[in-house]
């Protein structure tokens, strides 16, 4: 009995030359959420012709000025052997060669950025490139022909082994067949080669005549993309809220799925938006809040930090020794299938640790351990799960597909400064009080001394602190005025 497949839709806003948004949604839940600011400019997957700034001998690393404006970085393992330059001498077991002895300043590369610059660090870099088609991902570097481990029919496997056996890319490029190429004809495929081996002769071109650093292929807008890399079969339906973009994708998907010629649809002039339409909204929002509700009533609380993002498993249902066992399975199921979720929503990236509900039976861990792998198959990006530990912790590593939504979109705190804490009144009184008596004790104090402080800190001095502020004017004859700043430190 085979089992029906969700019907999915995407769903595609666009503020014309401000910021595009993509929601994938199955049966009306939001599964996956992309946002792209176009003043924030995208570099991942930009190819670039750069030179090295300088090396690293410790980290055995490069850093590259590409024109950004912090360098590149490129560890040797990323570096390949067509840019090594002169004689060399490999140690015994070491798999390559002292970067420093190959590699040297000023020398130019062709570099393509895995990973978008965060925070202080810089962006980081392969020389081995890659170009993404519909159904093909055009390796340059590596001469490997494959098909994408996610698709898992044995008879679409060997189908598509048995085309890419037929394609003949030139000497140390490789194919790579994705997801999408399932079901597509051969002459589909032939085209997306045909168009990548294009593609790869434009960018080797530029490559040749542009002076480092230069920008040599920009990755698509997130709207291209999304159709690119998520218009699976299974998406039954496109909605897009822009006409411009409306054209553009209707034209792809019109030789994507010639068959499905009503897949996608504008939202015109409708007296809702687009996603507050299909109730998605109120969704989207939750993406940026600490916590998620789970259908059962149960609390998921996200923390991240520099190191790992924590996540702790909260059931208000759970009570009574002899339903706890059960009861704590139940909720540790359904949190590991909703982790899986937000993971994907936040795209989390780097290292997860989650608390579950502490379960003394060895085969509650394994179904529950079981569940995540499961729930994460479903993940475009590439996740690494351990066991539930002694003490009921998990931890999985995650690829970070990009820059989430919440990084793109948020700030830290003026006033806490990004700690989600800030010192109390009582205690910010106290050094307000301590600042003015210092200025009295000094002989030069003007007369009246005014002291500015923030709106909430000045009415609590006021309120709170008049005797204390009244008692100094005595003690040292001299006026205080209390002003408003408006300006935080």
């Amino acid at each position: 009995m085979t089992t029906k497949k969700k019907r999915q839709k995407m769903f595609i806003s666009v503020l014309p030359g401000e910021q595009v948004e993509v929601v994938l949604a199955e049966e009306g839940r939001v599964n996956e959420y992309y946002v792209e600011m176009l003043h924030q400019a995208k570099t991942k997957g930009n190819i670039y012709k750069g030179y090295i700034h300088n090396i690293d001998n410790g980290l055995q690393a490069a850093f590259i000025n590409y024109g950004a404006e912090r360098n590149g970085f490129l560890q040797i393992d990323e570096v390949h052997p067509e840019y090594y330059s002169g004689g060399y001498k490999m140690k015994k077991g070491a798999r390559y060669p002292l970067m420093q002895h190959v590699l040297k300043p000023g020398q130019e590369v062709l570099v393509q950025v895995v990973k978008e610059p965060t925070g202080k660090k810089g962006a980081f870099m392969t020389t081995y490139l890659s170009l993404p088609g519909r159904s093909f991902v055009y390796t340059i570097g590596r001469d490997q022909m494959g098909v994408s481990r996610k698709i898992e029919d044995d008879k679409e496997r060997t189908r598509l082994k048995k085309v890419l056996s037929q394609l003949k890319p030139e000497p140390g490029v490789g194919l790579i067949a994705r997801t999408a190429a399932v079901g597509q004809s051969k002459a589909a495929l032939e085209r997306d080669f045909k168009y990548l081996n294009r593609l790869w002769k434009d960018v080797r071109g530029k490559a040749g005549t542009e002076k480092a650093p230069s920008l040599v292929y920009k990755e698509m807008d997130l709207a291209a993309r999304a159709v690119r890399d998520y218009l699976t079969t299974n998406v039954t339906e496109v909605w897009v809220d822009d006409r411009e973009t409306y054209e553009q994708i209707k034209k792809f998907v019109e030789l994507a799925f010639p068959r499905k010629p009503g897949l996608v649809k504008l939202h015109g002039q409708h007296e809702k938006p687009l996603l507050e339409r299909f109730n998605l909204t109120k969704q989207v929002e939750e993406i940026y809040s600490r916590e998620a509700t789970m259908p059962s009533g149960g609390r998921l609380v996200f923390d991240q930090t520099e190191a790992l993002t924590a996540v702790d498993i909260n059931s208000g249902k759970i009570g009574g020794e002899k339903n706890f066992q059960k009861m704590a399975l139940k909720t540790n199921v359904e949190a590991a299938e909703e982790i899986a979720r937000q993971l994907r929503l936040r795209d989390i990236g780097g290292q997860v640790v989650i608390d579950f509900i502490e379960m003394k039976d060895p085969k509650h861990c394994r179904e529950v351990e079981k569940t995540m792998r499961a729930a994460l198959k479903h993940d475009r990006a590439r996740t690494d799960v351990s066991r539930i530990s002694s003490f009921g912790l998990m931890e999985l590593v995650r690829q970070r597909l990009g820059s989430s939504a919440i990084a793109i979109s948020t700030e830290p705190c003026p006033c806490c400064k990004g700690t989600g804490i800030r010192r109390n009144m009582e205690w910010q009184s106290l050094q307000a009080l301590k600042d003015i008596y210092r200025q009295l004790v000094r002989g030069n104090c003007p007369d009246p001394l005014v002291y500015e402080a923030e709106e909430e800190l000045a009415i609590y001095l006021l309120n709170s602190k008049r005797s204390m502020l009244a008692d100094m004017e005595r003690r040292f004859g001299n006026k205080i005025h209390i002003d408003i700043s408006y300006e935080y430190d």
